[in-house]
C-alpha cells in the first residue's frame, strides 16, 4: 500500500460520524461474555455472534471498519462469505488485533508488558492478504500505589512504536492503544497526569521509531475518574479535561482519535463522547469511537444466542452505532434513548 493509500486509509476509519466497532475479544474474554448468557463459547456460537455483528443492516452509514480477532478474520458468514470479504462488500474496512495480550512485567510489580512483536512482521504480511486494512496493539497502564512507574510506560511506548512501524511497512494503517485503566480508586485528576505522561512518551516513542503520524490512529482512554473513587466526575469535567489532556500531547497532523470505553456504560460512553464534540468543535483532528462492551452489550444480551433474537439483537447494535455516530457530531441526546 502506497503512502497515499495509507493516508486514505487513515482518514476514512475517522470520517465524519462513523467509528469503530472492536470485535477483537481474545478466546478468554469471550467465554467471559458468553459466560454472561449461559451458552458456551464453542467455534460455532462465536462464528455465529460474530456473523450477527459484521452483516448487521445499515451498518456501514455508522461503522467504517471493524477490529477482528485472528480466528474471526478466518471464518465466514453463514452463506461461505469470508467475514473480511463480507465487510469490504459493505464498505466497512476490516481490522485486526495483532498484539498477544498483556504480561507481568519484569522487575514492576503490579504492572504489564503487551506481548507480539516477535514474528509480527511475518503475520501483519498475512493479514493483509486476508484483507486487513488496519491493525490494533494494546498497552496497558495500571494505576495503583507507586504506579505506574517510568520504566513500564516506556517499555509499552517503545513496543506501540515497533508496531506501528512494521504495520506501516506492511502497508497497514497502526492503531495505537495506550490505555490508562479505569479500575482504581484514583481521582480524575491523577488519570489526568497518568494520561499525559503516557501520550508524550508514547509519540515521543513514534518519532524515534520514524513512524509518520498521518498514517496512525490514536485509540486512547478518556480522562476519567477511577471506578473506585468516591468522587465521580461528572459528563462536562471528563469531557473538558480529555480535550485539555489532547491539546497537550497529540500532534495536529494525526488523522483522528477513537476512545476505548474502558468499562464505562453504554450511555455514559455515548454522553462523554457527545460533550467533547458539542463543546469543543473546532479540533485539530476528530474525535470518534472504538468501542467493544459499550456497542455490544444490549446486543448480546438480547441475542442470549437464540437464533430467534437475531433481528432484535441487530437493532440493538444498530441503536448503539446511531448514537455514538451523532456524538461524533455532537448531536446525541438522553431521549434518542428513549426512543429505543
Amino acid at each position: 500500500m502506497s503512502a497515499q493509500e495509507l493516508e486514505k486509509t487513515a482518514q476514512a476509519m475517522v470520517a465524519k460520524g462513523k467509528g469503530i466497532l472492536a470485535i477483537d475479544e481474545s478466546f478468554p474474554t469471550i467465554k467471559k461474555r458468553f459466560d454472561n448468557i449461559t451458552i458456551e463459547s464453542t467455534e460455532g456460537n462465536r462464528r455465529a455472534y460474530r456473523d450477527l455483528l459484521i452483516t448487521n443492516p445499515g451498518g456501514a452509514e455508522y461503522i467504517s471498519g471493524m477490529i477482528l480477532f485472528d480466528e474471526t478474520m478466518r471464518q465466514n458468514t453463514a452463506d461461505g462469505t469470508p467475514f473480511p470479504e463480507a465487510l469490504i462488500k459493505q464498505g466497512i474496512m476490516p481490522g485486526i488485533k495483532v498484539d498477544a495480550g498483556a504480561k507481568d512485567l519484569a522487575g514492576h510489580s503490579g504492572e504489564k508488558i503487551t506481548e507480539g512483536l516477535d514474528g509480527l512482521r511475518d503475520r501483519l504480511a498475512e493479514y493483509r492478504k486476508l484483507g486487513a486494512k488496519f491493525a490494533k496493539w494494546r498497552a496497558v497502564i495500571t494505576i495503583g500505589d507507586g504506579i505506574p512507574g517510568t520504566g513500564c510506560i516506556e517499555a509499552n511506548a517503545h513496543a506501540l512504536a515497533r508496531y506501528a512501524a512494521l504495520c506501516q511497512e506492511a502497508g497497514i494503517v497502526p492503531m495505537v492503544e495506550p490505555e490508562v485503566l479505569m479500575d482504581a480508586d484514583n481521582t480524575i485528576d491523577r488519570c489526568y497526569e497518568v494520561t499525559e505522561i503516557t501520550l508524550n512518551t508514547v509519540f515521543n516513542q513514534l518519532y524515534r521509531q520514524r513512524v509518520t503520524i498521518e498514517h496512525t490512529i490514536l485509540k486512547t482512554n478518556m480522562v476519567i475518574s477511577g471506578k473506585k473513587c468516591k468522587t465521580q466526575a461528572g459528563i462536562q469535567e471528563v469531557a473538558d479535561k480529555t480535550v485539555r489532556c489532547l491539546l497537550r500531547t497529540v500532534p495536529a497532523a494525526l488523522p483522528g482519535i477513537v476512545f476505548l470505553s474502558g468499562g464505562q456504560s453504554s450511555q455514559l460512553a455515548t454522553a462523554h463522547l457527545n460533550a467533547m464534540n458539542k463543546m469543543h468543535p473546532h479540533l485539530p483532528w476528530p474525535l470518534s469511537f472504538s468501542y467493544g462492551r459499550a456497542l455490544q452489550d444490549d446486543c448480546l444480551k438480547t441475542w442470549a444466542g437464540k437464533s430467534e433474537n437475531l433481528a432484535a439483537a441487530q437493532a440493538a447494535l444498530l441503536h448503539r452505532e446511531k448514537c455514538n455516530s451523532l456524538a461524533c457530531l455532537g448531536e446525541y441526546t438522553d431521549k434518542m434513548e428513549q426512543a429505543v
